[in-house]
């Protein structure tokens, strides 16, 4: 995973600082050391490293612990704001102030633009908006039909013209249809590298479209060329956000996410996966907090809210009164699935971090969910709503039918009991907004 060896980097340096009896200069000297390290191993640029560190040291020596923090507390909370200003600080949310806003993509060839185009697009539509895309790419000819598959997936009208050979003539002769939609995503075409030519078409698709954004797509395998790329791409069209792709695989990506810290051009999404769903909006805070170890609740709540339908909301307030049965259960499994891998949740939840469960564990326990599901499956609707009728005969009809064993089938039932109890205790506990609030208040970081 992306920044996983930076992230258990940052959680052992955290953990120096929380066993250490004094905090002295030779503590912040080691702590800037391991986190210079840290940093340089995951591919982010010397310059700004030493930058980070030097703004780290100079604050650890000279602030004093404001009341209510010790100096350990406030030498973590300095380490976390100045790796949050770093990655953005506050962060840039885009949001659709008039109708018809765009976005245009710029970017090099085999960046992931035209599949961004498709992610941006889901995105907007689960939140209300109507969105098209438009394909500008007259120079790639498969961009085109890629980017017309994309649309067909998720349902959102396409514009393209593919015998067209100017991309402003191209965009120019959709103008009416466009202006129906609330939000027009306009893939732009790539090179190979940042060419005369290509900086003159995107400036002039630029003042043709004016967008409202101009994002910068950029891989995260792309190491420390990221920044000269940035400042390039920054110069010549005035982006005014990047969107890091490939943040699901094994780059060290801080080249990537470090670009912006040069161009000042903020990181509004992250690529996390192949599948169209897979974009997180980017939040410095929520992010910082992960790699830290400390979770990220809004970006758990996020997910939660997009994955449960109406009906599933109806299963959580009847989870938290303790009244709910195997089917309820499995529309919360059916929901769990659309949130991503347990290993991704677990690094939201906060606190979990910190206990280093073993990634070989979590896997195990999704693959438990998994066969758990398919044994549902093979459940009547009278065993679902009433699992207290699953005996022993009907547990061996289920394993046969299902393919999972009675032992797993057993354990589903055992884990279904202790759920309802628990839920059962925590009935007094009230609203869960409320709960969620306290849980807030409580993480190390929380504003």
């Amino acid at each position: 995973m992306v920044l996983e060896k930076l992230g258990e980097s940052l959680k052992n340096t955290l953990g120096r600082i929380a066993r250490a009896v004094f905090v002295d200069d030779k503590l912040v000297g080691e702590l800037v050391k391991d986190i210079q390290r840290a940093l340089l191993q995951a591919d982010v640029n010397v310059k700004l490293v030493f930058d980070l560190s030097a703004k780290i040291r100079e604050r650890a020596l000279k602030e004093d612990a404001p009341a209510g923090l010790t100096k350990k507390e406030h030498l973590l909370h300095i380490v976390y704001e100045e790796l949050v200003r770093f990655l953005g600080g506050e962060g840039h949310k885009i949001e659709i102030k008039k109708k018809p806003s765009s976005l245009m993509l710029v970017g090099l060839f085999g960046s992931g633009k035209t599949t961004t185009a498709g992610k941006l697009a889901k995105f907007f539509m689960k939140r209300g908006h109507r969105v098209c895309l438009l394909g500008l790419d007259i120079h790639r000819p498969a961009a085109m039909a890629q980017l017309e598959q994309v649309g067909k997936q998720i349902g959102v009208p396409v514009f393209v013209d593919r015998k067209g050979t100017d991309a402003v003539k191209i965009f120019q002769g959709f103008r009416k249809e466009l202006e129906q939609f609330d939000l027009i995503i306009i893939d732009t075409a790539g090179r190979d590298a940042l060419s005369t030519d290509l900086i003159a078409e995107i400036e002039a698709v630029g003042k043709a479209a004016r967008p409202d954004e101009r994002l910068l797509v950029i891989s995260a395998d792309i190491g420390q060329a990221a920044q000269r790329q940035a400042e390039q791409f920054h110069k010549s069209c005035s982006i005014t956000g990047v969107i890091v792709t490939k943040m699901d695989g094994t780059a060290k990506a801080g080249g990537a996410l470090s670009a912006c810290a040069v161009t000042q051009a903020p990181i509004t999404f992250l690529g996390v996966g192949e599948k169209l769903d897979d974009l997180e909006t980017f939040n410095p805070q929520g992010f910082v907090s992960r790699l830290l170890g400390m979770g990220d609740l809004e970006a758990l709540l996020e997910k939660a809210k997009e994955a449960m339908s109406e009906d599933a909301e109806e299963v959580s307030k009847r989870f938290l009164k303790g009244e709910f049965s195997l089917l309820d259960l499995y529309e919360q499994m059916q929901a769990m699935k659309k949130m991503g891998p347990l290993t991704k949740i677990a690094e939201m939840i906060p606190g979990m971090g910190q206990l280093k469960l073993p990634k070989e564990m979590l896997e195990t326990q999704e693959g438990k969910l998994e066969k758990w599901k398919i044994a549902m499956q093979s459940m009547t609707e009278e065993e679902l709503e009433n699992p207290e009728t699953l005996d022993s005969s009907r547990l061996e009809r289920v394993a046969k039918g299902s393919g999972v064993s009675v032992k797993d089938i057993r354990e589903l039932l055992k884990q279904y009991h202790q759920g309802k109890k628990m839920m059962k205790m925590m009935k007094g506990s009230g609203d869960i907004n409320k709960m969620m609030k306290k849980m807030k208040g409580k993480l190390p970081f929380s504003t």
